[in-house]
């Protein structure tokens, strides 16, 4: 078997990042390669998710009153077993938990971070064999360090992420995150077990052609996002369309597809539903930083995301998220209907 060399691996390339940084302590990365062990043990179960028996509902709700499903239960396990026998995350906050989990031992109580995580997302898709995922976000904590952390670290701004990311377990998997300095994405070699490096310094197109929106809802929106929906069927070539509207049901797959390609994804509030479906800090946080690093934007209608102050761990928010100039359009649209 051949091996590119010249291709980085995600443990090599975070080391790579390092040095750069001849004050860093390695933690952050620690972390991350962390969870990209965590990312690869969920991708086996996924992909022989029709063999054996972690397929369908697991018997219990969430926290949100969702069916908690057998996959999401097993993601959730690895997610937070790895973490814990790690030496860089102090506690976790988890989308399908009650309350956070503080890793209260010596080594954990000395870590610089914290992490929360929608363990899959989109996860009552795996029955028809649709694209899941994984989403993360990482903290730097506010608590004193020595000691076990505390809520407040995980009820942070957006914009206090030190690093964010998602896994996407499609027709291959791959590890996409972002830090202050850019986003990068990691294709796992089967190979080789291992993450490479297949997308440097991923930007968002500035315009796309793709608009993603639960259609279903249509009538429960307010007007303003209604009217932007229409206008977006109405383009034509002459005004910069026409415009496919694509719309999988897994935010992680819907909103891949649109930092690639250029697009915008919108989960709005309806009248049954103001505030929306989606969770601040496990989805909405997360996507905002790394589509924001890469170029594209993210508010919740009426402002940026990242400058929402969270007042509890399962908040939740409109999400209007994707390419500058699409956004810019919509918001033409909801301010003129105020």
């Amino acid at each position: 078997m051949d091996v590119n060399r010249s291709v980085l691996t995600l443990d090599e390339f975070t080391i790579q990042q390092l040095r750069d940084f001849p004050s860093a302590t390695g933690e952050l990365s620690s972390l991350l390669r962390d969870i990209g062990l965590a990312a690869k043990r969920i991708n086996v179960e996924v992909n022989k998710a029709g063999l054996i028996d972690i397929l369908g509902a697991f018997g219990t709700t969430n926290v949100q009153g969702e069916e908690v499903m057998k996959l999401d239960v097993f993601a959730n396990n690895q997610m937070m077993g790895v973490l814990k026998h790690g030496i860089s995350c102090a506690g976790i906050g988890s989308e399908e938990m009650d309350d956070i989990e503080i890793f209260d031992d010596p080594i954990s109580n000395n870590s610089k971070y914290v992490c929360l995580f929608d363990p899959l997302d989109g996860s009552s898709n795996i029955d028809v064999n649709v694209s899941i995922g994984t989403i993360f976000s990482i903290y730097r904590r506010v608590s004193e360090l020595g000691k076990p952390c505390t809520k407040e670290d995980f009820l942070q701004s957006g914009n206090k992420q030190v690093a964010a990311g998602y896994v996407i377990y499609g027709s291959s998997t791959m590890l996409v995150y972002a830090t202050k300095r850019g986003v990068n994405g990691f294709t796992l070699d089967q190979q080789i077990g291992e993450f490479c490096l297949s997308h440097p310094n991923i930007q968002c197109p500035e315009k796309g052609k793709i608009y993603s929106v639960n259609h279903g809802n249509f009538f429960q929106y307010e007007q303003g996002v209604k009217e932007y929906i229409t206008a977006c069927q109405k383009k034509t070539k002459a005004d910069g369309g026409p415009y496919t509207q694509r719309y999988i049901g897994s935010m992680v797959s819907d909103v891949h597809r649109n930092l690639i390609k250029g697009g915008i994804f919108a989960y709005p509030g309806t009248t049954d539903k103001p505030n929306g479906k989606l969770r601040l800090l496990y989805e909405c946080n997360p996507f905002a930083f790394i589509v924001e690093k890469a170029g594209g934007r993210a508010t919740n209608g009426k402002q940026r995301i990242l400058d929402i102050q969270p007042k509890e761990l399962h908040q939740r928010t409109p999400l209007f998220i994707g390419s500058t100039k699409m956004m810019d359009e919509l918001d033409t649209y909801l301010q003129t209907s105020k």
